[in-house]
C-alpha cells in the first residue's frame, strides 16, 4: 500500500467511474480546441484525433493494467513510487501538476469564452468571469468525492448527450441536402475546399501536441480508481470504451464539421458546434450548445482540480511537496492540494486581464508538455512492471496491455516524436519548449531542497496495515 492512500472515502460508485471515464475524454479540446486545429489542418484533423487516439488507448489500457494489480488515489505518482523511486514519483508528480494547473488556466479562459457568447456579459471583464468560474468548482470540489462524482455524472451526460443530438442533426441535414448559409451538406463541402489536406500533410504533424491536449483527462479513471468500491471489477469496461468514444465524438464530429460546412467557417474562438448551430438558425440551438461547451468547460475543471489534489497529497505525504497539501476535510477531500492548484489558476485570471486574446493558446502548449510526460511515465513504469512479472517479483492481471512490452516502445516513440516536432513550431513551439526548459530547472532545484525530508517507507510503511488499506493518519503524520 501508499502512505498517500490513507484517509480516503470509497465515495464513487460504478456509474461514476463509467461516467467519469466518458467525460474524461471529451473536453475543451473538442469543444473549443477544434476549430483552432482545424484552422491549420481541415478535415484532415479527424485523421490526427484517431492516430493520437490510438496511443491515447495504449497509454490507458497499460494504466489499466497497473490499477488493476495496485488501485491508488496516487494513480501515476503512487506506481512510480514503486517502480522508479522516490525521484521518479516527484518528477511524475510535478509534471502532472503542470499539465492540469495549466489545464485549469485553459479552462476558465475558455468559460470565460463561452460566457461571452451571450450579449449581456459582453461588459463583464473576461478576467472577472474567469475567477468566477474557479470560485465556484472549487467550493464544489471540496464539498466531498461523491459530490465530485455526481458532479461529473451529470457533466458527462449533458456531454454526450449533446454530441449525440449534434450527430443526429448533422446526418439529417447531409441526407436531406438542407442548405447552411448558402452552402449544400455533403462530401462536395471537403471536396471543393482543398480535399482532405488542404493545407497538406505538414500541418498534421504540427497540430498533434494539441492533440494530445485534447485526449488529456482520459487517464483521469486511474486517478478515479483509488476512491471507487469496486475499482477491479469497473477499469476493464470503462478503459476499453475509450478507443470507439474516441473514433465517434473526436473524429466522427470533425468529419461532420466538414460535411456540412466549409473548414475555413470555424473560427478558434468559438466552438465548432456553436457555429453550426447557429448558421443552421434553429431558434436557440446556438445559446444551448454554448451552454453545453460551456458545461464541458466546468467538467474538466472539476476534474483537474480533482487529479492534482490527490496527486499533490501523495507527493506531500511522501515529503516531496508542500506540507499544506497533506491537509484533508472530514469528507475525505485533500483540500490543500486543490487550493495549491487553485493558486496557479489565479494566475491564470491575471493572464486573462492582461493577454485575453492569446491566454488559452499560450497555457494550452505547455499542458501538453505536462501530458506526454504523464503518460511516458505510465508507459515507462508499466515497462517496469513487466521486468518485475518476468522475474516473479509481481504477477500479472488477467486485464493486460496488448502486445507489450512492443505497444511500450512505439508509444513512447510516439510521444517522443511530438516533443520533437514541436520544435518546428517557430510561433509558439518554441516558445514553450524554452518555458518547460524553465521548470526542469526548477523542478531539479527543488528536487535538492527536499530530498532531506523525504519520506523512504512511502510505500512500506503501510505494508503492515489493515487489508482493506485503513490506515490511522495520525501516525503516518509522525
Amino acid at each position: 500500500m501508499d502512505i498517500g492512500d490513507a484517509g480516503y472515502q470509497k465515495g464513487l460508485k460504478r456509474r461514476h467511474m463509467h461516467m467519469i471515464a466518458i467525460g474524461g475524454s471529451i473536453g475543451t479540446g473538442l469543444f473549443l480546441g477544434a476549430s483552432g486545429r482545424m484552422e491549420l489542418a481541415g478535415p484532415s484533423l479527424a485523421i490526427v484525433y484517431i492516430i493520437c487516439g490510438a496511443f491515447a488507448f495504449f497509454v490507458v489500457r497499460a494504466l489499466g493494467e497497473l490499477v488493476m494489480y495496485r488501485p491508488s488515489s496516487g494513480a501515476f505518482v503512487s506506481y512510480a513510487r514503486e517502480f522508479m523511486g522516490e525521484k521518479g514519483a516527484y518528477s511524475v508528480g510535478w509534471l502532472y501538476f503542470l499539465n492540469w494547473s495549466t489545464t485549469v488556466v485553459a479552462d476558465i479562459t475558455a468559460i470565460a469564452l463561452y460566457v461571452h457568447f451571450w450579449s449581456m456579459f459582453v461588459s463583464i471583464p473576461q478576467w472577472l468571469l474567469a475567477l468566477t468560474a474557479l470560485l465556484i468548482v472549487v467550493v464544489m470540489n471540496v464539498i466531498s468525492v461523491k459530490l465530485f462524482g455526481e458532479m461529473e455524472y451529470w457533466f458527462a451526460i449533458i456531454k454526450v448527450g449533446a454530441i449525440v443530438i449534434f450527430g443526429i442533426i448533422g446526418i439529417f441535414l447531409i441526407v436531406t441536402g438542407t442548405e447552411i448559409s448558402g452552402h449544400t451538406p455533403g462530401l462536395a463541402m471537403i471536396a471543393d475546399n482543398g480535399g482532405f489536406f488542404p493545407l497538406g500533410i505538414a500541418p498534421m504533424f504540427v497540430i498533434a501536441l494539441g492533440v494530445v491536449f485534447a485526449y488529456g483527462g482520459t487517464e483521469m479513471v486511474g486517478v478515479a480508481a483509488g476512491e471507487s468500491d469496486n475499482p477491479r471489477a469497473v477499469i476493464p469496461k470503462a478503459v476499453n470504451s475509450i478507443m470507439w468514444r474516441i473514433i465517434l465524438f473526436y473524429a466522427g464530429s470533425v468529419v461532420l464539421f466538414t460535411l456540412l460546412m466549409p473548414w475555413t467557417a470555424y473560427s478558434a474562438d468559438e466552438s465548432p458546434f456553436v457555429t453550426v448551430m447557429n448558421a443552421v438558425g434553429i431558434p436557440g440551438a446556438g445559446d444551448i450548445m454554448n451552454l453545453v461547451v460551456l458545461t464541458a468547460a466546468m467538467s474538466s475543471l472539476n476534474a483537474g482540480l480533482y487529479a492534482t489534489g490527490r496527486t499533490l497529497r501523495s507527493m506531500a505525504m511522501a515529503g516531496t511537496a508542500p506540507r499544506f497539501a497533506k491537509r484533508m476535510n472530514k469528507s475525505g477531500v485533500p483540500y490543500g492540494g486543490i487550493l495549491i492548484t487553485s493558486s496557479v489558476g489565479v494566475a491564470g485570471v491575471i493572464l486573462n486581464a492582461f493577454v485575453p486574446e492569446k491566454a488559452f493558446e499560450i497555457v494550452l502548449n505547455l499542458a501538453g508538455i505536462g501530458i506526454v510526460g504523464t503518460w511516458v511515465s505510465i508507459m515507462v513504469c508499466h515497462w517496469l512492471f513487466l521486468r518485475k512479472a518476468k522475474r516473479g517479483e509481481v504477477e500479472r492481471p488477467s486485464y493486460k496491455l496488448p502486445f507489450a512490452p512492443v505497444t511500450n516502445v512505439v508509444t513512447l516513440a510516439f510521444l517522443a516524436m511530438v516533443v520533437m516536432l514541436m520544435a518546428m513550431d517557430a510561433s509558439v513551439g518554441r516558445i514553450t519548449l524554452g518555458v518547460f526548459a524553465i521548470v526542469v530547472v526548477a523542478m531539479v532545484i527543488g528536487w535538492y531542497g527536499v530530498r532531506k525530508r523525504i519520506n523512504p517507507d512511502a510505500l512500506s510503511s503501510v505494508a503492515g496495515g489493515s487489508g482493506n488499506g485503513t490506515v490511522d493518519e495520525e501516525s503516518l503524520e509522525k
